[in-house]
């Protein structure tokens, strides 16, 4: 395991058990965990994004302000859907964003998942042209973003323009230089993942996929990120792509941890669907004494065929427990998964 870093929803509520009671505290709360993360040596602070929920939404502001409040954590999305993406204004935000980071944006983006509201991309102005559907609209989004990353120039100049142009067609900007090679496709089937590879895209596998085989969740995902690795090669791809798995561990270092997570340490794969029609399965969440939990994790599969960890954390339970998570797997547990 060579990346360990956390993840996100940013939750908030007005109830009296919540830390996070409004919109701000989950932005700002997020920048200081960040911040408390890189302290603590982990590599990659992720924020998921929803749209009309109380959680974290529009992340490139949110991106942006933790750039330029770290110098060494990779600052990622797990993931931004991209039925809801203008994909040119988009990259604008994500060069901006990279600039200021210096370099560390992880992009994860994916098809997105039931929302809050009925075709809430439809609100933002998009959808489907006939006889495609809202997948192969994200999918279109995603290779057009793609294609801009690139740095190419499109667009003529005007021969009149309020400021001088460079020669050529233009481009984009701000263009970030390698931007293009940190995007991250978030599947949940094996075919996405294969059809990411074919595009160059980074691998991000979350606590669900679809359920293909009836195996356990941690031998599915790591058939899907064999087989994401065969499609990469057979594409022809010189780079190593990058393959990161999420899960829910906390190790039991004293009586709030246990508190909190003791009664879930026998935890088991889940059983749903999605949209009411498609079979998902939830891996299992972790929680144990840290010896115990080592391994247990030992034993997952997927998590022994990736290269980054994302753990998802509570941040309901405020800033200093979340970084005391953290802190307790990269301090009592990660050694012992082979993390540096």
């Amino acid at each position: 395991m060579k990346n360990i870093g956390f993840l996100s929803f940013g939750h908030w509520s007005p109830s009296s058990s919540s830390l996070v009671r409004s919109a701000s505290d989950a932005l700002l709360q997020s920048i200081d965990l960040a911040v408390a993360a890189e302290q603590l040596g982990a590599d990659g602070a992720y924020f998921r994004v929803h749209h009309f929920a109380r959680q974290l939404a529009s992340p490139f502001p949110l991106l942006a302000a933790i750039g330029a409040k770290t110098s060494k954590i990779e600052i990622g999305t797990g993931v931004i859907d991209m039925r809801y993406e203008n994909p040119l204004y988009m990259a604008e935000d994500a060069g901006a964003a990279d600039l200021i980071a210096g370099g560390r944006l992880q992009l994860g983006i994916s098809r997105g998942s039931p929302e809050q509201v009925i075709d809430g991309f439809r609100h933002f102005g998009y959808a489907p042209p006939q006889g495609t559907t809202e997948a192969d609209m994200a999918r279109r989004h995603t290779e057009v973003l793609l294609d801009v990353l690139e740095g190419r120039g499109f667009a003529a100049p005007n021969p009149n323009p309020m400021f001088p142009n460079p020669p050529g067609l233009l481009r984009l900007e701000p263009y970030s230089e390698g931007l293009r090679e940190r995007i991250w496709w978030g599947a949940s089937t094996n075919a996405t993942a294969q059809w990411a590879a074919t595009l160059g895209m980074n691998l991000q596998s979350s606590t669900l996929k679809i359920d293909e085989s009836g195996k356990p969740f941690h031998v599915q995902q790591a058939e899907q990120i064999r087989l994401f690795r065969d499609a990469w090669k057979a594409a022809g791809h010189t780079r190593t792509p990058r393959v990161s798995v999420s899960r829910s561990i906390f190790a039991l270092t004293n009586d709030q941890d246990r508190m909190y997570f003791g009664r879930d340490g026998q935890g088991s794969d889940k059983v749903g669907y999605l949209g009411g029609a498609e079979r998902a399965i939830f891996g299992r969440s972790y929680a144990a004494e840290p010896d115990l939990l080592i391994e247990q994790l030992r034993g997952d599969e997927a998590i022994a065929e990736a290269d980054t960890l994302l753990l998802t954390v509570p941040n309901q339970l405020g800033v200093d427990y979340n970084a005391h998570v953290i802190e307790a797997i990269l301090r009592h547990v990660a050694p012992g998964l082979g993390w540096r």
